[in-house]
C-alpha cells in the first residue's frame, strides 16, 4: 500500500529535529549546492558536526535551547570556527570524529570527549580536540589523503566470529595506513592532558613521539578511490584448501590452522573492486626515525627534540634544525591483489560496509548500487538509476513486544539489517530490507542534503543515517521498526500492529465523543487480520475507563457477530470465546444497573431479632458514637462512586461450564463491586429478589455472593448503624434469598453437623474488626440458621425437641462473644485526653483475641489505661465499685469520666475472669514498663509499674512478675548505673548518665529508687509465698479457645523462687546507689563490699551464690561509717528549709524526694547491715541538727542516743561556738555584750575565744535555744564530768545575757 500510510506511522516515532544554526544559515542563502563542495562528518552520538572546506573549519556541538512554543528541542550550534591547515597550499581533503569513552567507573556511557582527525592533500594527518586544539599531527604518506575510515570494537554475537579490534585507516591514491584504535586512544587521552597541563602552566606544548602504523602498499590496481577495513578474519577449512590448490597447484601443502588475515576491498578503477589480504604478523608495526633514535638511545639533533618531549633538557639550535628538516616518511610494505572484480568501463565511487561486516554497497559511475557479499567476494544484487547515491545502514533489534508473537521467542533477540539509500538527483531517501528483501519504505526529501553514516559507534551506542539538509538546516535521524523486515505475510501482521496502535492512541486521548469512538473502535477491529492481535485490541478496549457500557456492548456486538458469520473452521475459539463470555458480563452489568434503579418493595419481619436489638441498643449507641472520625479520602475511592463496567469485567471471569467466578484482587476493588451489586439492597432501593435472580442466573455461586454482601455490611458500618432496623430487615432477606439458591445449603446437610455455608457467616464475622455489624449480622444469620433448621426438621417430620443442633449452639457461643467483643471495643475506642502518649484505639475481634492468648483481653485493657494515663490508685477505685453493686446504682450527671467509668466496670462484668483485679494490675504492670523501656526519661512509667504491681494481691503473681521485671528491663542499666559511680567516683553528671544508662541525672535517681522498691517487693512477696497457696488462673467459658501466648499472669506463677539474701544484698546497693544520686555524695559504691560482696552483685536473683559473713574488714567499715554520715548530713542539710521560719516547729516533711522523713531510719538500717554502730551515726545526727539549727529534730533524736557522755562533750563545743558568734564575731557588738564579757570567769573568756565558730552552718540561733540547750547538757553529763563546771560556767553565762536581753 501507498507510502502516505508509513509517513504517517513513522512520524509518530521520534524524528529528532535538530536546527544547525549560524554558520550554515548564513550560507543557505548564496547558491543551492554548497553543502556538496564540503567535507562533513558527524560523530556517531549526533553531538558533534564538522563541517570543512579548503582550509577553515566549523565545529558544531549538541545544545537544548527552549523554542518559542516552550519545547524542549536540541540543536547544533557553532562551537569552534578556524583555519585547520598550517602548510602552503594544503586543504583539507576528509575528516571524520571519534569520540571517547569516558574511563571513570560512575562514567553515564556518554562520550568523555570527541576527537576530530583531518586528513590534508599534503598527507598530513591531524587530531584536534572538539575545541579546535591540535593534539597530535604527522605526515604518514606524502600523497593527498583520500578517505579517513574507523572501526570499533564489537562484542560478537555468535559464536565463531573472529573478535574485531579498534582500528583507524587512512587511504592515499596508492597507499593504506592502519593504526592501532588502542595505542592510538592512549597516545590521544595522553597529549589532551599534557595540553591541558601546559594551557596551566602557561609553558609551551612539548612535541609528543610519533604513532605506531602499519602501511601497506596496494598493488594491481589502476585506480583507488575509496576504501573499507573489514577486520581480522579466519578463513574455513574448505577455503584454505581452495585457495592453496588455486595458488598452489595440486601438490601444494596446507598449515595445519588457518591464518588470521585482515581483509581490505577497495573500489575504483581495473578492476572496479579489488580484495586484499594481509595475514597478521607479517609486517612489523612501522616507527619512524624518531621513535628508533630514542629506543637506541643515539645522540643526535632528533634524539634531542624527542628528549624534550621525555622530559630531558633541550638545546634551541639543535630544536630549529630539527623544524627545517622534512621528516622521513616509510617506505610502503607490498600488499598485492588476491582478487576482484573486474568491469573495465565502470568505475566505483564509494564503498558503505554493512554494521554486520559481512555486506558492503558500493556505488558507481554508472549510477547504480551493488550489493558485495564479501565473505563470498560477489555481488549478490544491483539496483539501478541512483546516480551520485549515497548509502548508510541501520541495523534494528527486535522489539520486546514482537518477541512474544514470534516463533523463536526462546532465542535471542534477532537483528534486521537496512539499507539507506539517498538519490539526491531524484530528492528521494529509500530503505531497503536485506538481503534480497523489499523496499520497505521511500521519502520525499531536499535534493541537496547530505546522507551522514558514520559506520563506526561508541561502545554500546548505535551509530545512527541521519539525512543533513542545509535548506531548512534541519538534521533527522531514520528509525526504521524491526517488524518491516519480515516476510510479507508478517507485514499483514505488521499492519495489524499498525492498527492496533491506532487503536491505543485513539483510547488514550481523553477528548473523543463516544460515538465517533464506537465507529473508530468498530472499523479497526473488524480491519484487523490476525486473531491474537485482535483479541489483544478487544481487551485494550475493554479495559479502557473512557468507554460508556453501550459502546463495549455494541462493538462487542458486531464482532461477535461477524466472527458467527465466518467459516468455523477459520474462526479462533479463544476469540469466539472472549466475545460471548464479555457480552454475558456487559449484559449482567447493564441489567443489575437498571435494577439499581428500580425500587425495592419488599418487607420481612423483624420478630425474633427485636428484642436481641433492644438489649444491645444502648451498647450500639455509644459504639456509633465512638466509632473513628471521618478522614480524608480520594473522591475516586469512596465506596458511593459508581463501578465502571471496566473494573466490573476486570473482575469476572467466565468458566468453561459456563459459570461466573469473581477474581478476588486488591481490597478496594472486592469492596467496590459488592457495593455495586448490593448496598442498594441493604438500603431498601432496590429490589432485591430480582437482583439475586439476576445474579444466580449469571452464574456466580452464592459462596461468592455472600461474601461479596458481608463484605459490604462491614465495610459500611457507619452507614448500617444510622439505619440499623431497615438494614437489618433487609440484609435478613437477602440472606434468606442467597441461602435458598442452589448449591448454597447441601441438600444432604444433616443438622447434627456443621454447614459450611453458615460457617462462612461465622468466620467472616469472627474475623471482623467492625464489631457491631458483625453483630448484626450475626443475629440475623442466627435467626435464619434457626428457621432454615426448623423447617429441615419439620421436612423429615422429626419431632420439635430434637431439632438442638450443634449449628445453633455455635451460633450462640458466637453471639455471645460478639457481645463482648463490642462493649470491649466501645471502651478502647474511647478518646483518650489530648496529648497523652499511646498510638492509635486498638482494633479488635474474636480472632484477635482469641489467638492473643489467655492474657489478650487484659492486655488490650491494659494498654487503654495507659494510653488514658489511668493513676494506678484511681484503677483501684474503679475496681472496687465493681465489688459494691450500689456504687453503681446511684444515678447522677455523666461526666466523661463518669462514661469511661461505667465502660470499665461493664467490660469488667463481662469479663470476670479475664479481667480479675490481680490480672489487671499485673498486665498494667507489665505495659508501663514496656513503655517505660522504650523511654527511659519517662521515670513516671516506672513509678506506675511499681505502684501497679504493689496492688497485686497474690504473692505468686507479684513475685513472679518483679523477678521478670528485674531480669527483663531493669538489671542492666541498674548494673551501667553501679559501674559509672563506681569508676567516676561520685555522683556522675547529666552527660555520662545519658551515655552509659540511657537517661538524664534525674531520670536515673528515680529509676534507682523504683529499684530500692521493687527488691522490697521481691523481698516481701518471697516471704509472704509460703503463707498462701497459688491462685488458680480461669477463662469465661465461651473463651476458652484462646490459643496464643501464654498471659503475664501465668509465666509469674512459672517462675523460680528467688534466694533471698542476695535480694536483700542488691536491696542493700540499690539504696546506697539511690542515696548517692540524691544527695550528691562522693563515693565508690562497689568498694563497700569486699570480694565475695562484689561477686555476687547483678547475678540471677534464683541463684544460690557466696554472701559475705562473719566481721567486716576495720578498714572497709570505716568507709561505710564515713559515707553513712555524709548521707546524713546530706539530708539535714536538705531539710533545713530557709522558708519555713523555725518558731513554728518541725513542719511535716514529704513522703518521697531528698527531704523524706524515712532517710535517718534508712540510713540507721544501713549501718545495722553494713556492720556500722548506729550510736555513732545517732550523735552524728543530733550534732547536725543543732549544727543546722533544727533544735527540735535534735532533741527527738537525743533520746535514743545511748552513750550521752560522748554526746555531751561533742554539744559543750557546739553550745561554745555559739555563744563565742553572739558575744566575739557577731557585726552588732552592744556594749552590754562587753561588760558581760568582762565579768565571765577568765577560764571561760579564754575557752570562748578559742572557739572557732565559722564551722556552724547555722550560728544566729535564738537565746532561748541555746539555753535550753545547756541545761539538756548539765542533765546529760554525770557531775563527775571533767567539763561539767565549764558547763555550769556556760549556763550562767547564758542566763546573764537572756536577762540583758
Amino acid at each position: 500500500w501507498d507510502t502516505s500510510d508509513w509517513e504517517s506511522a513513522w512520524d509518530s516515532g521520534d524524528n529528532k529535529e535538530e536546527e544547525a544554526t549560524s554558520a550554515e544559515e548564513e550560507t543557505t542563502g548564496k547558491s543551492g549546492p554548497w553543502l556538496q563542495d564540503c567535507v562533513v562528518s558527524l560523530s556517531p552520538c549526533s553531538d558533534l558536526l564538522v563541517v570543512a572546506r579548503e582550509h577553515k573549519a566549523v565545529f558544531l556541538s549538541a545544545k537544548w535551547r527552549t523554542d518559542d512554543s516552550g519545547r524542549e528541542e536540541m540543536t547544533l550550534a557553532v562551537s569552534w570556527t578556524g583555519t585547520l591547515s598550517t602548510e602552503e597550499g594544503e586543504c583539507v581533503s576528509s575528516s571524520i570524529c571519534i569520540p571517547l569513552a569516558s574511563q571513570k567507573r560512575s562514567s553515564t556511557g556518554r562520550p568523555d570527549w570527541t576527537c576530530v582527525v583531518v586528513g590534508f592533500t599534503s598527507g598530513h594527518v591531524r587530531f584536534y580536540t572538539e575545541n579546535g586544539v591540535l593534539l597530535l599531527a604527522q605526515l604518514l604518506h606524502e600523497d593527498p589523503v583520500l578517505r579517513l575510515k574507523c572501526r570499533t570494537y564489537e562484542i560478537p554475537r555468535h559464536p565463531g566470529v573472529t573478535e574485531q579490534h579498534e582500528e583507524l585507516s587512512i587511504l592515499y591514491p596508492a597507499a593504506l595506513v592502519t593504526i592501532d584504535g588502542f595505542s592510538l586512544f592512549q597516545s590521544l587521552r595522553a597529549c589532551r592532558n599534557q595540553v591541558a597541563r601546559a594551557a596551566a602552566a602557561g609553558s609551551d606544548v612539548i612535541q609528543p613521539p610519533p604513532l605506531a602504523y602499519k602501511k601497506w602498499g596496494l598493488q594491481d590496481m589502476d585506480t583507488i578511490v575509496d576504501h573499507s577495513s573489514v577486520g581480522v578474519m579466519t578463513l574455513c577449512v574448505f577455503d584454505q584448501m581452495k585457495n592453496a590448490s588455486i595458488l598452489g597447484g595440486f601438490n601444494a601443502s596446507v598449515k595445519g590452522s588457518p591464518p588470521a588475515m585482515s581483509q581490505y576491498i577497495t573500489v575504483g578503477g581495473g578492476p572496479y573492486t579489488g580484495f586484499y589480504y594481509a595475514v597478521e604478523g607479517s609486517s612489523q608495526p612501522l616507527l619512524s626515525h624518531v621513535a628508533l633514535a630514542v629506543a637506541s638511545k643515539l645522540t643526535s639533533a632528533l634524539f634531542s627534540a624527542a628528549s624534550g618531549w621525555l622530559g630531558w633538557n633541550k638545546n634551541k639550535h639543535e630544536e630549529e634544525a630539527v623544524q627545517k628538516q622534512k621528516p622521513k616518511v616509510e617506505p610502503a610494505t607490498p600488499l598485492g591483489i588476491r582478487f576482484g572484480l573486474p568491469d573495465s568501463r565502470r568505475h566505483g565511487e564509494s564503498i558503505c560496509l554493512s554494521p554486520c561486516n559481512i555486506l558492503a554497497g558500493v556505488t558507481d559511475d554508472f549510477g547504480r548500487v551493488t550489493l558485495l557479499d564479501l565473505a563470498r567476494g560477489i555481488t549478490i544484487r544491483m539496483w539501478k538509476g541512483y546516480r551520485d547515491a549515497q548509502l548508510g545502514w541501520l541495523q534494528v533489534p527486535e522489539e520486546r513486544g514482537d518477541r512474544e508473537f514470534s516463533p523463536s521467542a526462546s532465542l535471542p533477540r534477532r537483528h534486521a539489517l537496512f539499507l539507506v539509500i539517498y538519490a539526491p538527483r531524484r530528492g528521494i531517501l529509500e530503505i531497503w530490507a536485506m538481503q534480497q528483501g523489499p523496499r520497505v519504505g521511500a521519502f520525499t526529501v531536499g535534493k541537496h542534503c547530505r546522507l551522514l553514516y558514520a559506520g563506526y559507534r561508541l561502545m554500546g551506542v548505535n551509530s545512527q543515517v541521519c539525512l543533513l539538509d542545509p535548506i531548512t538546516g534541519a538534521l533527522r535521524t531514520v528509525n526504521i521498526p524491526f517488524h518491516l523486515a519480515l516476510s510479507d505475510k508478517k507485514s499483514e501482521r505488521a499492519k495489524d500492529m499498525h492498527l492496533l496502535k491506532r487503536l491505543t492512541t485513539l483510547l488514550r486521548s481523553r477528548e473523543v465523543e463516544p460515538d465517533i469512538l464506537e465507529s473508530e473502535a468498530k472499523s479497526v477491529l473488524l480491519d484487523i487480520k490476525h486473531p491474537a492481535i485482535k483479541k489483544q485490541a478487544l481487551e485494550s478496549l475493554l479495559a479502557n475507563k473512557n468507554a460508556p457500557v453501550s459502546c463495549l456492548t455494541n462493538i462487542t456486538c458486531t464482532l461477535y457477530d461477524t466472527l458467527k458469520q465466518q467459516d468455523p473452521e477459520e474462526v479462533d475459539t479463544d476469540l469466539l470465546q472472549l466475545c460471548s463470555s464479555q457480552l454475558k458480563l456487559l449484559q449482567l452489568y447493564t441489567d443489575i444497573q437498571q435494577l439499581h434503579s428500580a425500587a425495592g418493595t419488599e418487607q420481612d419481619s423483624l420478630e425474633g431479632i427485636k428484642d436481641d436489638l433492644s438489649r444491645v441498643g444502648p451498647t450500639l449507641q455509644r459504639y456509633a458514637q465512638f466509632t473513628p472520625r471521618p478522614s480524608v479520602s480520594f473522591v475516586q475511592d469512596s465506596p458511593d462512586s459508581p463501578l465502571p463496567p471496566q473494573a466490573f469485567l476486570s473482575q469476572m471471569e467466565c468458566t468453561e461450564s459456563g459459570e461466573l467466578k469473581v477474581i478476588r484482587r486488591s481490597e478496594t476493588e472486592w469492596n467496590q463491586l459488592g457495593n455495586f451489586l448490593f448496598w442498594g439492597c441493604l438500603c431498601g432501593k432496590s429490589p432485591l429478589h430480582k437482583v439475586c435472580d439476576t445474579l444466580q442466573q449469571a452464574g456466580i455461586s452464592p459462596q461468592q455472593l455472600l461474601s461479596l454482601l458481608l463484605n459490604v455490611w462491614l465495610q459500611r458500618e457507619k452507614e448500617v448503624l444510622q439505619k440499623s432496623e431497615e438494614t437489618v430487615r433487609n440484609l435478613h432477606t437477602l440472606l434468606i434469598a442467597l441461602s435458598n439458591m442452589k448449591g448454597a445449603v447441601e441438600e444432604s446437610w444433616d443438622p447434627q453437623s456443621v454447614s459450611p455455608w453458615w460457617q462462612q457467616v461465622r468466620s467472616t464475622c469472627i474475623q471482623s474488626h467492625n464489631a457491631a455489624a458483625a453483630l448484626l449480622a450475626a443475629f440475623v444469620a442466627h435467626r435464619a440458621a434457626k428457621a432454615s433448621i426448623t423447617s429441615h426438621a419439620d421436612s423429615k417430620l422429626q419431632s420439635e425437641w430434637e431439632a438442638v443442633s450443634l449449628e445453633l449452639e455455635q451460633w450462640v457461643v458466637c453471639v455471645r462473644q460478639l457481645e463482648d467483643v463490642l462493649v470491649l471495643q466501645t471502651l478502647l475506642l474511647v478518646p483518650p485526653p489530648q496529648g497523652a502518649a499511646g498510638g492509635a484505639a486498638a482494633q479488635c475481634s474474636i480472632k484477635t483475641l482469641l489467638e492473643g492468648g489467655t492474657g489478650g483481653i487484659a492486655d488490650s485493657v491494659s494498654k487503654w489505661v495507659f494510653r488514658h494515663s489511668l493513676a494506678p490508685e484511681r484503677l483501684k477505685e474503679i475496681l472496687q465499685k465493681r465489688e459494691d453493686k450500689e456504687a453503681e446504682q446511684k444515678a447522677g450527671g455523666e461526666g466523661n469520666d463518669e462514661k469511661q467509668q461505667k465502660l470499665l466496670v461493664a467490660v469488667c462484668q463481662r469479663f470476670p475472669h479475664s479481667l480479675s483485679p490481680d490480672l489487671l494490675f499485673a498486665h498494667c504492670c507489665w505495659e508501663y514498663v514496656v513503655q517505660w523501656n522504650k523511654d527511659p526519661e519517662e521515670g513516671q512509667y516506672l513509678c506506675w509499674a511499681v505502684e501497679h504491681l504493689k496492688l497485686v494481691s497474690s504473692p505468686h503473681i507479684q513475685l513472679g512478675i518483679s523477678a521478670m521485671m528485674w531480669s527483663t528491663f531493669i538489671v542492666k542499666r541498674f548494673s551501667a548505673a553501679a559501674f559509672l559511680m563506681e569508676k567516676v567516683g561520685k555522683a556522675p553528671k547529666d552527660r555520662l548518665c545519658r551515655r552509659d544508662v540511657g537517661m538524664g541525672d534525674k531520670a536515673v535517681t528515680s529509676f534507682l529508687g523504683c529499684c530500692v522498691q521493687l527488691l522490697q517487693i521481691l523481698m516481701e512477696s518471697d516471704s509472704a509465698v509460703e503463707e498462701v497457696s497459688a491462685p488458680e488462673l480461669s477463662v469465661e467459658e465461651v473463651w476458652c479457645g484462646a490459643e496464643g501466648p501464654a498471659s503475664i499472669a501465668e509465666l509469674a506463677l512459672e517462675q523460680r523462687g528467688v534466694h533471698y539474701p542476695l535480694v536483700q544484698h542488691h536491696c542493700l546497693l540499690a539504696s546506697l546507689l539511690h542515696a548517692t544520686m540524691t544527695f550528691s555524695l562522693k563515693v565508690k559504691p562497689l568498694s563497700l563490699f569486699d570480694s565475695k560482696g562484689k561477686n555476687a552483685f547483678f547475678r540471677d536473683l534464683t541463684t544460690i551464690q557466696l554472701m559475705p559473713s562473719g566481721d567486716m574488714d576495720p578498714g572497709l567499715v570505716s568507709l561505710r561509717q564515713e559515707f553513712l554520715l555524709r548521707m546524713l548530713t546530706g539530708w539535714v542539710q536538705a531539710i533545713d528549709d530557709p522558708s519555713s521560719s523555725s518558731s513554728a516547729g518541725c513542719p511535716p516533711l514529704p513522703s518521697s524526694g531528698p527531704k523524706a522523713d524515712w532517710w535517718p531510719s534508712l540510713c540507721l538500717e544501713l549501718g545495722s547491715l553494713l556492720q556500722v554502730n548506729p550510736d555513732i551515726l545517732r550523735r552524728h545526727l543530733v550534732c547536725e541538727l543543732y549544727n543546722q539549727g533544727l533544735d527540735l529534730r535534735a532533741e527527738e533524736v537525743m533520746l535514743e542516743v545511748e552513750d550521752k557522755d560522748v554526746l555531751g562533750s561533742q554539744l559543750l563545743v557546739l553550745t561554745g561556738q555559739r555563744l563565742s558568734y553572739s558575744l566575739l564575731h557577731s557585726q552588732s557588738q552592744t556594749q552590754a555584750a562587753m561588760e558581760l564579757l568582762a565579768r565571765l570567769p577568765p577560764t571561760l573568756c579564754t575557752w570562748l575565744k578559742a572557739m572557732d565558730p565559722s564551722e556552724l552552718r547555722c550560728p544566729l540561733v535564738p537565746l532561748s535555744q541555746t539555753s535550753r540547750l545547756v541545761s539538756r547538757l548539765i542533765e546529760i553529763l554525770p557531775e563527775n564530768h571533767a567539763q561539767y563546771s565549764l558547763a555550769l560556767h556556760l549556763l550562767e553565762a547564758v542566763e546573764a545575757l537572756t536577762t540583758e536581753d
